[in-house]
């Protein structure tokens, strides 16, 4: 079956409007004869006259009538996806966002973020959800709206990903630990007893490459999936830990941070999103208060740069 011509939607609904082929013609720019042929086409594809003569002008019959309301409803709403979008108003939105992240995401950012959203935008509503893996599948699928993270091998090519702030490995122990007191060198170091992080279980990662550089090998104890389980038995062992600074700042409250003495490539954390969002107002305004609220944390005062 022959899709209809949509475009006779407008023309129907100018007929119906005007109760005329002249004056139909003259508000849609045709010819008297162009829009006699298009009312021929209606009359074929409705299966109804649509518009008889009664006298010198034309009426609609109970079909146009029972229509005459439903094209006009339809052509507004046709014309209403066509146009651009109207400018965000942020107080009416009404609107529920899940935001996947690693371990510490919320910890650091979640109430700034949360505390900007409830002042500009009081209708929208964050759901926070665990990012187990670097999976595209959920931004592909339209279950989360914005992820933030390192942009790895796995992320989907169609992604779009914008930089957030560049984050340092730091080593970290409970307070009152030995490495709290004294240079840390990459001997010191590499003899303590450590958790290593791997999302995938590995057992060994950039710390392990860099101390092998320099001929040393350090014994981990234990492997955990995430920085916030790393953390939690730093601080009730003596177990070492190292994971990002800015990432990890509200996790590491109380415990001992310290510069790795060794040279561990920094990461890029960014935010991605589908394509399919790029232009949606709401989001970009997501986006940019993500963007904000990352770029105002603070660096932690208690672990100075290397020199």
């Amino acid at each position: 079956m022959a899709r209809p011509d949509l475009n006779l939607l407008v023309t129907l609904d100018v007929l119906l409007a005007e109760g005329s082929v002249a004056r139909a013609a003259r508000r849609l720019r045709l010819s008297p004869s162009a829009m006699s042929r298009a009312l021929a086409r209606l009359r074929e594809a409705t299966g109804d006259p649509l518009l008889v003569r009664a006298g010198r002008g034309l009426v609609p019959t109970p079909r146009a009538l029972d229509l005459r309301e439903r094209v006009s409803r339809l052509v507004q709403d046709a014309e209403a996806v066509l146009r651009p979008a109207e400018a965000l108003d942020l107080a009416r939105l009404a609107r529920t966002f899940t935001l996947r992240g690693s371990d510490g995401f919320v910890e650091n950012f979640g109430a700034g973020l949360l505390a900007r959203v409830a002042v500009e935008a009081p209708g929208v509503r964050l759901r926070f959800v665990p990012k187990p893996d670097k999976d595209s599948a959920p931004l592909r699928g339209g279950s989360v709206d914005l992820e933030t993270g390192v942009v790895g091998d796995t992320t989907g090519p169609e992604v779009r990903a914008q930089a957030l702030f560049r984050d340092r490995f730091v080593g970290v122990v409970r307070a009152g630990h030995p490495l709290c007191r004294g240079e840390v060198t990459a001997a010191r170091y590499a003899a303590g007893r450590h958790v290593l992080v791997s999302r995938q279980g590995l057992d060994r990662g950039p710390v392990d490459d860099a101390l092998e550089a320099l001929g040393l090998e350090r014994h981990v104890a234990t492997t955990v999936g995430g920085f916030a389980a790393a953390l939690a038995l730093v601080r009730a062992t003596d177990l070492i830990a190292a994971v990002p600074e800015r990432h990890t700042q509200a996790l590491r409250a109380g415990l001992h941070s310290f510069p790795l003495p060794v040279a561990v490539p920094p990461v890029t954390v960014s935010m991605l999103w589908h394509p399919r969002l790029d232009a949606d107002p709401a989001h970009r305004w997501l986006r940019g208060c993500v963007r904000e609220v990352c770029g105002a944390l603070p660096r932690d005062r208690a672990c100075p740069p290397r020199p």
